[in-house]
């Protein structure tokens, strides 16, 4: 791996958002980056829930305390070359977003993780992959829940282009099949700027929207975004030749809250968590009796599986 270090790893014209939502890239040169293939180590046998049901079970208790895999991947991340303004560029798995799609890693992301800070789409995405690997890969997860990548729909996004917007979202929509049997499609959805994070699931077959939010609130805080989901979901239908039966109906579901500025990138992350570990199409509106809160030692757990992942698949 070191010997490729000096090497040019190109970046897309299309993909740089110099407004985008998220405060994620340097100003750094980018021809210092590694650009390399990450293959996954995990297991595609495991059985659904498992490893994230038997984690959940011995929570760490002494939250905000660094963990010693987090420490170990700081250490790492400390003797690198991302110190000095080098980046990793990582391929997910297709199955992920649907298609093909590349991650940037650079040192400000490392430190939203061992610091606690905000998240940006870097770290969101992340995660997204790891749940993807460890829960859903070759298992029927996968025909019940989809990703779609907070890089490609979010408000600044919208106010610049929103049919450019809608039409990505029917693609990701034609991409999963046919979506006439119950399933759930997670959109991390970023107010804009590196604003706030929100999660809207949206269940194509029954025509629901979910919105969940760590702060008070309902989705008319994002009119464009409502108007720009709601306007993708008739026209995939349509493309299929799917009868409206009714109106799309919205549902605010009363998700554990933060107490902080800081929590709302976290707080999404683990509603996709725990929504895929209870194998849950449908989300009760007063949320789930096993997680009617969540505190800091919960959102420590992610950062440490976070961790072990990256370490795992020799990110760094």
């Amino acid at each position: 791996m070191r010997d490729a270090v000096g090497s040019f790893v190109g970046w897309p014209s299309d993909l740089i958002f110099p407004d985008a939502e998220t405060p994620t890239r340097p100003t750094h040169k980018v021809g210092k980056g590694i650009s390399r293939r990450i293959e996954s180590v995990a297991s595609q046998k495991e059985v659904p829930g498992r490893k994230l049901k038997s984690a959940a079970k011995d929570i760490p208790t002494t939250s905000g305390t660094k963990s010693q895999i987090m420490m170990r991947l700081e250490k790492m991340v400390d003797e690198s070359d991302i110190m000095h303004g080098a980046i990793r560029s990582i391929d997910f798995d297709e199955g992920v977003f649907g298609a093909a799609h590349f991650e940037i890693i650079a040192k400000e992301d490392m430190q939203q993780l061992f610091e606690h800070d905000e998240l940006g789409i870097a770290v969101i995405h992340t995660y997204i992959w790891y749940m993807y690997v460890t829960l859903m890969r070759g298992t029927e997860l996968c025909n019940r829940f989809n990703f779609i990548a907070a890089s490609r729909i979010n408000a600044t996004l919208i106010t610049k282009n929103p049919t450019s917007v809608k039409n990505d979202l029917v693609d990701r929509f034609m991409a999963a099949g046919d979506n006439t049997t119950p399933s759930l499609y997670f959109l991390p959805f970023n107010s804009g700027n590196g604003g706030h994070w929100v999660l809207v699931a949206m269940d194509l077959s029954r025509l629901i929207v979910y919105y969940l939010d760590s702060l008070s609130g309902d989705w008319s805080k994002y009119p464009s975004m409502k108007k720009t989901v709601d306007a993708a979901i008739i026209k995939f239908r349509s493309k299929k030749n799917y009868r409206n039966r009714k109106d799309i109906t919205w549902v605010r579901v009363q998700c554990p809250q933060q107490n902080n500025s800081v929590d709302c990138g976290f707080f999404v992350l683990r509603f996709m968590r725990d929504i895929i570990a209870l194998n849950r199409i449908d989300i009760p509106k007063m949320y789930f009796e096993e997680y009617k809160s969540y505190s800091r030692a919960h959102l420590d757990e992610m950062k440490d599986e976070l961790c072990q992942f990256i370490v795992d698949q020799r990110i760094i």
